[in-house]
């Protein structure tokens, strides 16, 4: 059975919808399987209508999907309302931050597929949104995935560079599945519960020192960076990722894991066209890409 039969009928639940990866994946499925039942776009947003919007002004309106448009005509919003819904939530909250119990029984009951596309892709984000988003965020997607019937496969989009920077001399880097808490440094011992204990405790010594919002900010952006270097990751997006695909292994239980692991992702190669690309730019020496950093 090939990708287009295997996904004909099929309901999907794509989380980051508003991601880079994720338009791309969203325009692929529906220009290849338009006989595909359902798409449900996760937008990070406080209610459905805003969700909406955003999808709307984000994904469907831009420039990704001008073949598609055209292919449709009058017919493509009619085509999209169709096949797609959008939900409000947020995946660093328990149950992905949906309060909607009818979307989240809709859920339960009908999907095949969860797309977790969802992250946080700046280096040196806070440690505390980082850790909310990359490693909280694939264990509420899979608890969720743990309670829909019909689930096919859960597919978690992490990033090569969890493996950490290559050793001198060695090039090769095996993609093995990380073991629960396991540290690239052998000098220290990676507990993610103590991880998110600490993280807490820093939250807290913060507020009691009435520190402001900006050097609460750098505060937790140096603190993340000190835990990754600490265990032997270059950043604080490499760390939470990797904690992140820790909790989904040792977590899946019976639900079929799929932990793929790109590079770095500049444009679209051929289809939807050649050298679609968003959101890039120079600055003090590095390329920036979407929302993730590449030193030159």
């Amino acid at each position: 059975m090939n990708s287009q039969d295997f996904l004909k009928g099929k309901t999907i639940l794509v989380t980051g919808a508003t991601g880079f990866l994720a338009k791309v994946f969203v325009e692929k499925i529906l220009s290849i399987q338009p006989e595909i039942k359902k798409l449900y776009l996760l937008v990070r947003a406080s209610k459905t209508d805003l969700a909406e919007h955003r999808l709307q002004n984000e994904v469907f309106e831009i420039d990704l999907f001008r073949v598609l448009r055209a292919k449709w005509g009058e017919k493509f919003s009619s085509f999209i309302s169709k096949k797609v819904v959008a939900i409000a939530g947020d995946v660093a909250v328990e149950n992905l931050g949906i309060k909607d119990q009818n979307i989240l029984n809709e859920i339960f009951e009908e999907i095949d597929l969860l797309v977790h596309f969802a992250a946080s892709t700046k280096f040196d984000e806070r440690f505390d949104i980082s850790m909310g988003v990359n490693t909280k965020g694939p264990l509420h997607a899979m608890n969720i995935a743990k309670n829909c019937k019909r689930i096919k496969a859960f597919l978690h989009i992490s990033t090569a560079y969890v493996c950490g920077d290559a050793k001198e001399g060695h090039t090769l880097l095996r993609e093995t599945p990380f073991k629960m808490d396991q540290s690239l440094k052998g000098t220290s011992k990676l507990d993610i519960h103590t991880e998110m204990n600490l993280l807490e405790r820093k939250l807290i010594e913060l507020k009691v020192m009435n520190a402001d919002e900006n050097t609460t900010k750098w505060a937790m952006k140096d603190y993340g960076m000190g835990r990754a270097n600490l265990h032997g990751w270059p950043n604080t997006y490499t760390f939470t990722k990797a904690m992140g695909e820790m909790l989904l292994v040792h977590h899946k239980d019976d639900v079929p894991l799929i932990i793929i692991r790109p590079t770095m992702v500049t444009s679209t190669s051929k289809d939807p066209f050649p050298g679609w690309i968003e959101g890039l730019r120079t600055r003090r020496g590095r390329l920036e890409i979407g929302k993730a950093t590449y030193k030159r």
